[in-house]
């Protein structure tokens, strides 16, 4: 199975010279520490034992989930949407706020 940006390529098992590897993984393995440390901040690591660093065939970086009960995988959907939901209230009241991209952080 591939999304329409070929992430969800299947993982890489044989590897091919000159794909990026180790780059992709290792941005993934920075992603699933970021997530597992506000998991564990919110008492909800053992929901998510499985939380992993991968790498598909094409070198981009994956982080897996692992297999998760349906009532981790409602409250991870619900942080989300309530953190979201907190980000543009506050862009709304920052009248001379610039827009910003998806995904892009607001760190300096």
């Amino acid at each position: 199975m591939t999304d329409r940006r070929g992430v969800v390529a299947r993982r890489a098992e044989n590897l091919m010279p000159g794909v990026p590897y180790v780059r992709g993984w290792a941005q993934a393995r920075r992603s699933a520490g970021a997530l597992a440390a506000q998991l564990t901040t919110l008492g909800l690591e053992p929901d998510f034992p499985g939380l992993t660093a991968d790498v598909n065939v094409s070198g981009d970086g994956l982080v897996r989930l692992g297999t998760v009960r349906p009532e981790a995988a409602l409250l991870l959907a619900e942080l989300i949407v309530s953190g979201l939901a907190a980000e543009l209230s506050m862009s709304a009241e920052e009248p001379e706020a610039e827009p910003r991209a998806v995904g892009q952080s607001t760190a300096a």
